[in-house]
């Protein structure tokens, strides 16, 4: 492949990039910058956990936590800049996304940690395996979630009804 060639492909991901990232896209353009994101913070999750499990000797379930931190943060980063993005302004601030976030990760932290400590004995089956279909298990309740309790967007004010910037002004009746 020469340069040309490579710059080429480059710009055109580069531009469908930008171009997905449009609130014009909807649901689809959110499912699939989910989608997308998802695979980015999946592989760097999986990775840091399984690197520090089997090339660190570091023992899973503090592995699993070291990953699950390193996955979060990106994860909340995307989420907020590329996967929920709209015309509107976000109907909550961060910080009270953050803590709505937190609460879904701490649940997802708590089904993987007890399914991985739990379930492999149970079913005979690898640590790794239980740890991938637990994190296949929570994806799609995460998107319904994300979507309409933590990155939503504010709903614009309906007649008779105050916008967070509080009551319209009054204007003067025309004289």
């Amino acid at each position: 492949m020469n340069a040309a060639t490579a710059g080429s492909r480059r710009q055109i991901a580069h531009a469908f990039l930008r171009d997905i990232r449009s609130p014009e896209w909807g649901l689809a353009g959110q499912g699939l910058r989910f989608a997308i994101s998802g695979t980015v913070v999946a592989l760097v999750y999986v990775t840091v956990t399984t690197v520090l499990h089997d090339l660190f000797d570091v023992r899973f379930q503090l592995a699993l936590a070291l990953g699950f931190l390193v996955g979060v943060s990106l994860h909340f980063t995307l989420q907020r800049l590329f996967v929920w993005r709209h015309h509107e302004k976000f109907a909550l601030r961060a910080r009270h996304q953050a803590a709505r976030y937190l609460g879904v990760c701490g649940l997802q932290y708590g089904i993987t940690a007890l399914s991985t400590s739990q379930l492999p004995r149970l079913l005979g089956l690898p640590v790794e395996v239980v740890y991938l279909l637990t994190l296949i298990a929570v994806t799609g309740s995460n998107f319904i979630v994300f979507r309409g309790r933590v990155f939503h967007a504010q709903a614009p004010a309906t007649p008779g009804e105050f916008s967070q910037q509080g009551p319209p002004a009054l204007s003067k009746p025309n004289e």
